[in-house]
């Protein structure tokens, strides 16, 4: 077995109840509300600053040449591409960009990204792929699943478009990615550093939670 494969057995329970989510639901069915989706896209926003910044860590601390470009190439369709992609598409619902570059993170998602950050800046890089990992893999099983779910009714989803992006081969290349690299740099590891990891990857799977439930929930800053 894996590594990744250990994860991907072991996360299941946390993934599951990601998957089964409200917020996550509804964007598959297309019932929920545009005044949260909106709210998620400002905070979705936010949250790609920050994630880019691993992908800038990964750059320092990648293990090979190759290893390097592509980390610097994961960044540059972060910034280049995926969050004009995010402009765009928030647009359709109403979300200026003044409103996505004036919004501040809510108490969970700061704590999300604090947390990888800490850990990518001052663990190795096996540390920094096993907290960028739960994003871009669940993301990519969430997509997925809600397509094989709901597909037969995507054509009248106002979230199509984030389910197809999702789901997509394209999107998918990034967790395969990272999930191979990981598998390679684990290979031979003690298992003392293995359970460090598989903590890390569990906590930011975690953190996945809390944000759909931050978002279906209103929570914010107390005033």
């Amino acid at each position: 077995m894996t590594f990744s494969e250990r994860l991907f057995r072991n996360v299941q329970p946390i993934w599951n109840q990601n998957h089964h989510h409200p917020f996550v639901q509804g964007i598959g069915k297309g019932t929920l509300s545009t005044e949260l989706f909106k709210e998620y896209m400002k905070q979705d926003y936010v949250y790609l600053i920050q994630y880019a910044r691993l992908y800038a860590i990964g750059v320092q601390k990648a293990n090979s040449l190759e290893a390097m470009t592509h980390f610097s190439q994961l960044l540059h369709n972060i910034l280049h591409f995926e969050m004009n992609v995010h402009r765009e598409y928030a647009k359709r619902f109403g979300v200026t960009e003044k409103e996505l570059e004036q919004t501040k993170p809510t108490p969970n998602n700061l704590a999300y990204t604090s947390y990888m950050l800490n850990v990518a800046q001052n663990g190795t890089l096996a540390e920094l792929i096993s907290c960028l990992l739960p994003c871009a893999w669940d993301y990519w099983e969430i997509g997925k699943l809600l397509k094989k779910q709901y597909g037969h009714e995507l054509e009248s989803n106002p979230y199509k478009t984030w389910i197809e992006t999702y789901s997509s081969d394209e999107f998918g290349a990034i967790a395969q990615w990272l999930i191979k690299l990981l598998d390679e740099i684990t290979e031979g590891k003690p298992e003392e550093e293995l359970v460090n990891l598989e903590q890390h990857f569990q906590t930011t799977s975690k953190y996945e939670y809390l944000f759909w439930e931050m978002l279906y929930r209103g929570q914010d800053w107390p005033l």
